[in-house]
């Protein structure tokens, strides 16, 4: 038995014999606030005390400790203190109030379905790692389908660059700016960004506020990613799989505004016929990162020139945290089928790009697997969560289109057996299996659940007093 159904049926069965709650302390010998701490649920009552209640209410003492309501507005209003004494009604600082006979049935049934629909919502919005990786192969399997070309989302920048009236070719900083003032937002680059954000849009006077380090990166990016939820409408995510296919259709709307379809595909169709395609010439064409010109060549390379193409993001670690392929490539995948989280094979390209000493020039190489052999170029870039390789292959036939297909360096893969390196030799193993206990360095998103809130590690407290503090002063 609860305090709350215990003091709830002392209540009831006090009014239903017309005593007050002094009446009843007086019989029992308490002072009436320490009844109405028991009646409230506030105070358990000791069994000495119940009985000496059960005698002043004329009552026997398995009445006081029926685990039953006496009747239906008393299960309602049980439910209600219950609720507010519970996690939700916390989180959205509503303090516990005295629930009087004076409010409707109706408003405590209203208030149950609301928290009952916020609990849901909070489930709904909290993927565990394993929900997330399956949003995740979901999404990779609707890009693979695509051949990652998003012809909507090419429409839209081909409609934001013409309002702008962009004369056509790689888009300026100044025309970065003339978007942002085109949807409204003047930008502010302020040095107290809070640090779970890349920027903020504040909607409510039109101002976008930016990092006064991004100096460091593509300023323009930097715009455009901020801008092409607002382009796009987008709303608070409620799901992981929404956050996911937003923060995608996000990143291939700036590289679509940075490098517009209409100008990138002639110049790759010619790179093609000339047989030197190169991501490394994209890059300078555009002034954009490896990774936003390796990023934009999937998506136009199968749609606009027939080539199957696959992408790798590679941590230092060797931890995969970006992939793509429509190239039969035969990537690690765990038993949901995602390869994001996956080890690369320490023989492939992305690995084995760590290890050079050359870091001015693109790194090539052929590696032949179980699945036929493969080509890819790749580069190291730094970041603030350290060291990434990015790199994009082909199949052996469609290297002919590129600039470095003469490479002398290969590799052999077999990952998709274990004991190509994820296990180690059998005589190395034998020698020191039992023998060496690593200390393991723990990543934190593995301790965390995937992801709390509709922005997955966005502080929205420290987000909300940043707005605050810069709104301009009416």
């Amino acid at each position: 038995m609860d305090t709350l159904t215990i003091g709830r049926r002392i209540r009831q069965l006090r009014t239903a014999r017309g005593m007050t709650l002094d009446d009843l302390a007086a019989a029992v010998g308490r002072a009436p606030s320490q009844m109405s701490m028991i009646e409230n649920g506030r105070r358990e009552a000791k069994l000495t005390q119940l009985q000496a209640i059960a005698r002043a209410l004329e009552c026997r003492l398995d009445q006081l400790l029926d685990a039953e309501p006496l009747d239906a507005r008393a299960t309602l209003e049980l439910s209600v203190e219950r609720a507010m004494r519970g996690q939700t009604f916390q989180a959205l600082g509503i303090a516990p109030f005295r629930v009087g006979r004076s409010v409707p049935d109706e408003a405590l049934t209203a208030m149950l379905a609301l928290q009952a629909e916020i609990e849901r919502l909070r489930e709904e919005r909290s993927a565990t790692p394993e929900e997330a990786r399956r949003a995740n192969v979901a999404l990779r399997r609707l890009m693979r389908t695509q051949d990652n070309h998003f012809p909507e989302l090419e429409r839209v920048a081909s409609g934001i660059l013409e309002a702008i009236e962009h004369p056509g070719g790689p888009l300026t900083q100044r025309g970065a700016s003339d978007i942002a003032a085109h949807l409204g937002f003047t930008l502010h680059y302020v040095p107290d960004l809070p640090s779970s954000t890349r920027s903020i849009a504040d909607a409510k006077n039109g101002r976008l506020y930016l990092s006064t380090k991004v100096a460091k990166g593509d300023p323009r990016a930097a715009v455009l990613q901020a801008l092409s939820s607002r382009i796009l409408g987008h709303g608070e995510p409620t799901s992981y799989d929404e956050f996911l296919r937003q923060r995608v259709e996000t990143n291939y709307l700036t590289g679509a505004l940075l490098m517009p379809e209409a100008h990138v595909v002639p110049a790759l169709r010619e790179a093609k016929e000339r047989r030197t395609i190169s991501i490394e010439d994209l890059r300078d064409a555009y002034s954009v990162s490896y990774e936003t010109a390796a990023h934009r060549f999937t998506n136009l390379a199968t749609v606009h020139l027939g080539i199957p193409v696959h992408f790798l993001k590679v941590h230092e670690s060797g931890t995969i945290t970006k992939a793509y392929e429509n190239d039969d490539v035969n990537f690690p995948t765990d038993r949901l089928g995602s390869i994001e989280g996956q080890m690369c094979c320490r023989r492939w390209t992305s690995r084995v790009v760590f290890d050079e000493d050359d870091l001015f020039n693109p790194y090539y190489q052929y590696t032949d697997t179980g699945n036929g052999t493969y080509w890819c170029t790749a580069r190291v870039e730094q970041s603030s969560e350290g060291a990434h390789s990015v790199s994009v292959g082909v199949r052996f036939d469609d290297t002919r289109w590129f600039r470095g297909r003469d490479t002398p360096n290969r590799g052999v893969s077999r990952h998709a057996v274990e004991t190509c390196c994820r296990r180690p030799p059998a005589s190395l193993e034998n020698a020191w299996r039992g023998q060496a206990w690593p200390n393991v360095r723990t990543p934190r998103t593995l301790l965390a659940t995937l992801p709390t809130g509709s922005f997955p590690g966005v502080d929205t407290t420290e987000l909300y007093e940043f707005l605050e503090a810069h709104a301009p002063v009416e």
